[in-house]
Protein backbone atom coordinates (compact mmCIF):
# COMPACT_ATOMS: atom_id res chain seq x y z
CA UNK A 1 0.00 0.00 0.00
CA UNK A 2 1.00 3.64 -0.36
CA UNK A 3 1.11 5.75 2.76
CA UNK A 4 2.26 9.07 4.18
CA UNK A 5 4.48 8.61 7.23
CA UNK A 6 6.59 10.55 9.69
CA UNK A 7 9.06 9.48 12.39
CA UNK A 8 10.06 12.82 13.91
CA UNK A 9 8.23 16.02 14.75
CA UNK A 10 8.63 18.99 12.47
CA UNK A 11 7.25 21.01 9.58
CA UNK A 12 5.01 19.01 7.25
CA UNK A 13 7.30 19.46 4.24
CA UNK A 14 10.29 18.28 6.28
CA UNK A 15 8.92 15.15 7.97
CA UNK A 16 6.07 13.75 5.86
CA UNK A 17 7.11 11.16 3.30
CA UNK A 18 5.24 9.07 0.73
CA UNK A 19 6.32 5.44 1.06
CA UNK A 20 5.30 1.92 0.04
CA UNK A 21 4.44 -0.44 2.91
CA UNK A 22 3.04 -3.96 3.14
CA UNK A 23 -0.75 -3.95 3.14
CA UNK A 24 -1.84 -5.01 6.64
CA UNK A 25 -4.09 -8.03 7.24
CA UNK A 26 -7.09 -7.80 9.57
CA UNK A 27 -6.97 -9.75 12.81
CA UNK A 28 -9.85 -11.12 14.87
CA UNK A 29 -12.67 -8.58 15.06
CA UNK A 30 -10.99 -6.28 12.54
CA UNK A 31 -11.65 -5.12 8.97
CA UNK A 32 -9.34 -4.00 6.18
CA UNK A 33 -10.60 -0.85 4.49
CA UNK A 34 -9.43 0.30 1.08
CA UNK A 35 -9.60 4.04 1.61
CA UNK A 36 -10.78 6.65 -0.84
CA UNK A 37 -10.62 9.86 1.21
CA UNK A 38 -8.68 10.87 4.33
CA UNK A 39 -9.73 13.81 6.48
CA UNK A 40 -7.15 16.26 7.88
CA UNK A 41 -7.96 17.86 11.23
CA UNK A 42 -6.15 20.39 13.45
CA UNK A 43 -5.38 17.58 15.91
CA UNK A 44 -3.53 15.72 13.13
CA UNK A 45 -1.25 18.64 12.30
CA UNK A 46 -0.62 19.42 15.97
CA UNK A 47 0.37 15.81 16.60
CA UNK A 48 2.75 15.83 13.62
CA UNK A 49 4.21 19.18 14.65
CA UNK A 50 4.89 18.05 18.21
CA UNK A 51 2.98 20.91 19.80
CA UNK A 52 1.09 18.92 22.42
CA UNK A 53 2.24 19.81 25.96
CA UNK A 54 4.70 17.36 27.48
CA UNK A 55 5.12 15.28 24.30
CA UNK A 56 8.76 15.35 23.17
CA UNK A 57 8.83 12.60 20.55
CA UNK A 58 6.36 10.60 18.47
CA UNK A 59 4.81 7.70 20.40
CA UNK A 60 5.66 5.21 17.61
CA UNK A 61 8.71 4.72 15.39
CA UNK A 62 6.69 5.32 12.23
CA UNK A 63 3.29 7.00 12.12
CA UNK A 64 0.69 7.18 9.37
CA UNK A 65 -1.33 10.27 10.36
CA UNK A 66 -5.06 11.14 10.33
CA UNK A 67 -8.00 9.70 12.22
CA UNK A 68 -10.84 10.31 9.74
CA UNK A 69 -11.49 8.62 6.43
CA UNK A 70 -13.89 6.73 4.21
CA UNK A 71 -13.62 3.79 1.85
CA UNK A 72 -14.68 0.20 1.24
CA UNK A 73 -14.12 -2.93 3.33
CA UNK A 74 -12.10 -5.41 1.26
CA UNK A 75 -11.30 -8.07 3.86
CA UNK A 76 -12.31 -9.10 7.38
CA UNK A 77 -10.63 -11.03 10.14
CA UNK A 78 -11.92 -13.90 12.21
CA UNK A 79 -14.98 -13.19 14.39
CA UNK A 80 -16.13 -10.56 11.89
CA UNK A 81 -19.17 -10.85 9.63
CA UNK A 82 -17.92 -11.74 6.14
CA UNK A 83 -20.96 -9.95 4.67
CA UNK A 84 -19.20 -6.70 5.48
CA UNK A 85 -16.82 -7.19 2.54
CA UNK A 86 -17.78 -4.63 -0.10
CA UNK A 87 -19.48 -2.33 2.41
CA UNK A 88 -18.86 1.42 2.11
CA UNK A 89 -17.78 2.83 5.50
CA UNK A 90 -16.49 5.86 7.35
CA UNK A 91 -13.76 5.67 9.99
CA UNK A 92 -13.47 7.18 13.47
CA UNK A 93 -10.33 7.21 15.69
CA UNK A 94 -8.21 5.83 12.87
CA UNK A 95 -4.87 6.94 14.32
CA UNK A 96 -5.92 7.46 17.93
CA UNK A 97 -3.34 5.74 20.19
CA UNK A 98 -2.11 3.58 17.32
CA UNK A 99 0.55 4.08 14.63
CA UNK A 100 -1.45 3.63 11.42
CA UNK A 101 -4.04 6.20 10.39
CA UNK A 102 -5.96 7.03 7.24
CA UNK A 103 -3.31 8.86 5.19
CA UNK A 104 -2.83 5.67 3.20
CA UNK A 105 -4.54 3.51 0.63
CA UNK A 106 -5.50 0.95 3.31
CA UNK A 107 -6.14 0.75 7.04
CA UNK A 108 -7.03 -2.02 9.49
CA UNK A 109 -9.39 -1.00 12.31
CA UNK A 110 -11.67 -2.76 14.78
CA UNK A 111 -14.95 -3.56 13.05
CA UNK A 112 -16.96 -1.06 15.13
CA UNK A 113 -14.71 1.79 13.98
CA UNK A 114 -15.81 1.26 10.38
CA UNK A 115 -19.35 2.65 10.31
CA UNK A 116 -21.61 1.78 7.36
CA UNK A 117 -21.89 4.82 5.11
CA UNK A 118 -25.53 5.59 4.31
CA UNK A 119 -26.65 5.20 0.71
CA UNK A 120 -26.08 8.31 -1.33
CA UNK A 121 -23.51 9.77 1.05
CA UNK A 122 -20.16 10.47 -0.63
CA UNK A 123 -16.76 9.36 0.60
CA UNK A 124 -15.89 13.06 0.97
CA UNK A 125 -18.74 13.55 3.43
CA UNK A 126 -17.86 10.28 5.17
CA UNK A 127 -14.33 11.54 5.82
CA UNK A 128 -15.77 14.54 7.70
CA UNK A 129 -18.13 12.62 9.98
CA UNK A 130 -15.43 11.42 12.38
CA UNK A 131 -13.87 14.27 14.36
CA UNK A 132 -15.86 17.26 12.99
CA UNK A 133 -19.21 15.47 12.68
CA UNK A 134 -19.17 13.61 15.97
CA UNK A 135 -17.85 16.69 17.79
CA UNK A 136 -20.67 18.83 16.41
CA UNK A 137 -23.33 16.22 17.20
CA UNK A 138 -22.14 15.71 20.77
CA UNK A 139 -21.65 19.45 21.35
CA UNK A 140 -25.22 20.18 20.23
CA UNK A 141 -27.09 17.17 21.62
CA UNK A 142 -24.83 15.75 24.34
CA UNK A 143 -26.75 17.57 27.08
CA UNK A 144 -30.16 16.68 25.64
CA UNK A 145 -32.55 17.74 22.89
CA UNK A 146 -32.49 21.39 21.83
CA UNK A 147 -35.99 21.73 20.40
CA UNK A 148 -37.48 25.06 21.43
CA UNK A 149 -34.21 26.25 22.97
CA UNK A 150 -31.74 28.90 21.90
CA UNK A 151 -28.30 27.60 20.93
CA UNK A 152 -25.30 29.90 20.51
CA UNK A 153 -22.56 28.51 18.26
CA UNK A 154 -19.32 30.38 18.87
CA UNK A 155 -17.21 30.13 15.72
CA UNK A 156 -20.13 29.17 13.52
CA UNK A 157 -18.12 29.28 10.27
CA UNK A 158 -15.50 26.65 11.13
CA UNK A 159 -15.94 23.06 10.01
CA UNK A 160 -17.37 21.96 13.36
CA UNK A 161 -19.27 25.22 13.74
CA UNK A 162 -21.06 24.94 10.40
CA UNK A 163 -22.09 21.38 11.20
CA UNK A 164 -23.24 22.45 14.68
CA UNK A 165 -25.37 25.26 13.22
CA UNK A 166 -27.06 22.83 10.84
CA UNK A 167 -27.62 20.17 13.50
CA UNK A 168 -29.00 22.64 16.04
CA UNK A 169 -31.39 24.07 13.45
CA UNK A 170 -32.44 20.54 12.43
CA UNK A 171 -33.00 19.79 16.10
CA UNK A 172 -35.54 22.60 16.38
CA UNK A 173 -33.43 25.28 18.08
CA UNK A 174 -33.27 29.02 17.56
CA UNK A 175 -29.64 29.35 16.44
CA UNK A 176 -27.34 32.31 16.94
CA UNK A 177 -23.79 32.07 15.57
CA UNK A 178 -20.68 34.19 15.76
CA UNK A 179 -18.37 34.52 12.77
CA UNK A 180 -16.38 37.09 10.80
CA UNK A 181 -16.00 38.19 7.19
CA UNK A 182 -17.17 35.63 4.65
CA UNK A 183 -17.95 33.34 7.57
CA UNK A 184 -20.99 35.46 8.41
CA UNK A 185 -22.65 34.53 5.13
CA UNK A 186 -21.54 30.90 5.48
CA UNK A 187 -23.07 30.55 8.94
CA UNK A 188 -26.27 32.22 7.78
CA UNK A 189 -26.45 29.91 4.76
CA UNK A 190 -26.01 26.96 7.12
CA UNK A 191 -29.24 27.94 8.84
CA UNK A 192 -28.33 30.34 11.65
CA UNK A 193 -31.22 32.64 12.53
CA UNK A 194 -28.76 35.39 13.42
CA UNK A 195 -25.01 35.80 12.87
CA UNK A 196 -22.91 38.30 14.82
CA UNK A 197 -19.33 39.43 14.18
CA UNK A 198 -17.35 37.93 17.05
CA UNK A 199 -15.21 41.06 17.12
CA UNK A 200 -18.18 43.20 18.18
CA UNK A 201 -17.10 45.31 21.17
CA UNK A 202 -20.52 44.67 22.74
CA UNK A 203 -20.77 41.02 21.76
CA UNK A 204 -22.73 39.85 24.79
CA UNK A 205 -25.31 42.60 24.35
CA UNK A 206 -25.59 41.85 20.63
CA UNK A 207 -26.23 38.16 21.34
CA UNK A 208 -28.95 38.94 23.85
CA UNK A 209 -30.57 41.39 21.45
CA UNK A 210 -30.86 38.59 18.90
CA UNK A 211 -32.70 36.49 21.49
CA UNK A 212 -35.34 39.02 22.52
CA UNK A 213 -33.12 40.19 25.41
CA UNK A 214 -33.28 36.69 26.92
CA UNK A 215 -30.27 34.55 27.88
CA UNK A 216 -29.37 31.52 25.75
CA UNK A 217 -29.93 27.94 26.88
CA UNK A 218 -26.90 26.24 25.39
CA UNK A 219 -23.55 27.27 23.94
CA UNK A 220 -21.29 25.34 21.56
CA UNK A 221 -17.84 26.75 22.27
CA UNK A 222 -14.72 26.64 20.09
CA UNK A 223 -12.54 29.06 22.13
CA UNK A 224 -13.36 28.86 25.83
CA UNK A 225 -10.45 30.98 27.04
CA UNK A 226 -11.27 34.09 25.04
CA UNK A 227 -15.04 33.68 25.12
CA UNK A 228 -15.81 32.60 28.67
CA UNK A 229 -16.70 36.09 29.93
CA UNK A 230 -19.17 36.53 27.06
CA UNK A 231 -20.52 33.03 27.63
CA UNK A 232 -21.02 33.69 31.34
CA UNK A 233 -22.86 36.92 30.54
CA UNK A 234 -25.33 35.41 28.07
CA UNK A 235 -25.95 31.89 29.40
CA UNK A 236 -29.25 31.17 31.13
CA UNK A 237 -29.56 29.76 34.66
CA UNK A 238 -28.96 26.00 34.53
CA UNK A 239 -27.61 26.46 31.01
CA UNK A 240 -24.85 24.38 29.46
CA UNK A 241 -21.62 25.22 27.66
CA UNK A 242 -20.23 22.40 25.50
CA UNK A 243 -16.55 23.10 24.90
CA UNK A 244 -14.44 21.45 22.22
CA UNK A 245 -11.56 23.92 22.00
CA UNK A 246 -9.52 26.68 23.64
CA UNK A 247 -6.47 26.87 21.41
CA UNK A 248 -5.89 30.60 21.89
CA UNK A 249 -5.86 30.33 25.70
CA UNK A 250 -5.15 26.88 27.10
CA UNK A 251 -5.21 28.14 30.72
CA UNK A 252 -8.41 30.16 30.84
CA UNK A 253 -9.36 32.29 33.83
CA UNK A 254 -12.92 31.43 34.86
CA UNK A 255 -15.48 34.01 36.07
CA UNK A 256 -16.58 31.55 38.72
CA UNK A 257 -19.07 33.79 40.48
CA UNK A 258 -21.35 34.46 37.49
CA UNK A 259 -21.13 30.79 36.48
CA UNK A 260 -21.84 29.60 40.01
CA UNK A 261 -24.91 31.73 40.53
CA UNK A 262 -26.36 30.50 37.26
CA UNK A 263 -25.49 26.86 38.08
CA UNK A 264 -23.88 26.55 34.65
CA UNK A 265 -22.72 23.15 33.41
CA UNK A 266 -19.44 23.20 31.46
CA UNK A 267 -19.09 20.05 29.38
CA UNK A 268 -15.56 19.60 27.97
CA UNK A 269 -15.48 17.29 24.95
CA UNK A 270 -12.66 15.14 23.63
CA UNK A 271 -14.38 13.19 20.90
CA UNK A 272 -11.71 10.46 20.89
CA UNK A 273 -12.88 9.42 24.37
CA UNK A 274 -16.63 9.56 23.76
CA UNK A 275 -18.24 6.59 25.58
CA UNK A 276 -19.74 3.89 23.33
CA UNK A 277 -23.41 4.68 24.05
CA UNK A 278 -22.89 8.40 23.52
CA UNK A 279 -20.97 7.70 20.30
CA UNK A 280 -23.76 5.52 18.95
CA UNK A 281 -26.28 8.26 19.70
CA UNK A 282 -24.11 10.83 17.92
CA UNK A 283 -23.68 8.55 14.91
CA UNK A 284 -27.44 8.01 14.77
CA UNK A 285 -28.03 11.78 14.88
CA UNK A 286 -25.59 12.39 12.03
CA UNK A 287 -27.12 9.68 9.86
CA UNK A 288 -30.65 10.92 10.58
CA UNK A 289 -29.73 14.49 9.67
CA UNK A 290 -28.10 13.27 6.46
CA UNK A 291 -31.19 11.20 5.60
CA UNK A 292 -33.37 14.28 6.15
CA UNK A 293 -31.19 16.36 3.84
CA UNK A 294 -30.45 18.68 6.75
CA UNK A 295 -26.66 18.27 6.87
CA UNK A 296 -24.12 19.39 4.29
CA UNK A 297 -20.44 18.86 5.03
CA UNK A 298 -18.49 21.69 3.36
CA UNK A 299 -15.18 20.92 1.64
CA UNK A 300 -12.58 23.62 1.10
CA UNK A 301 -10.12 21.58 -0.98
CA UNK A 302 -9.13 18.02 -1.83
CA UNK A 303 -5.43 17.18 -2.25
CA UNK A 304 -3.70 14.10 -3.67
CA UNK A 305 -1.86 11.72 -1.36
CA UNK A 306 1.53 13.00 -2.52
CA UNK A 307 0.44 16.52 -1.57
CA UNK A 308 -0.51 15.70 2.03
CA UNK A 309 2.11 18.15 3.35
CA UNK A 310 0.29 20.96 1.50
CA UNK A 311 -2.98 19.79 3.07
CA UNK A 312 -1.39 20.06 6.54
CA UNK A 313 -0.24 23.60 5.78
CA UNK A 314 -3.76 24.52 4.67
CA UNK A 315 -5.15 23.33 8.01
CA UNK A 316 -2.44 25.20 9.94
CA UNK A 317 -3.17 28.46 8.12
CA UNK A 318 -6.85 28.37 9.10
CA UNK A 319 -9.45 30.63 7.56
CA UNK A 320 -10.89 27.73 5.58
CA UNK A 321 -14.43 27.57 4.21
CA UNK A 322 -14.74 23.84 4.91
CA UNK A 323 -12.75 20.67 5.49
CA UNK A 324 -9.38 19.79 4.04
CA UNK A 325 -9.34 16.30 2.54
CA UNK A 326 -6.83 13.99 0.87
CA UNK A 327 -7.85 11.71 -1.99
CA UNK A 328 -5.56 8.73 -1.36
CA UNK A 329 -6.40 7.25 -4.76
CA UNK A 330 -4.37 9.90 -6.58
Amino acid sequence: MRAITYSTFGAASDVLALVDLPTPAPGPGEVLVELAISGVNPSDVKARGGTRPGVTKPPFDQIIPHSDGAGTIVAVGDQTDSDRVGQRVWIWNGQWQRPQGTAATHIVVPSEQAVPLPDGVTFETGAILGIPGLTAAEAVFGQGDVKGKTVLVQGGAGTVGLLAVQLAKWGGAHVIATARGAGVDAARAAGADAVIDYGDAELAQAILQQNNSQPVDHIVEVELGINIDTDAAVIAPNGTISVYGSAKDMQPSMPFGPLLFKAVTIDILLIYLLPPKARQKAIARLHAALADGALTCPVARVYGLADTAEAHVAVEQGGRAGAILVDVRR
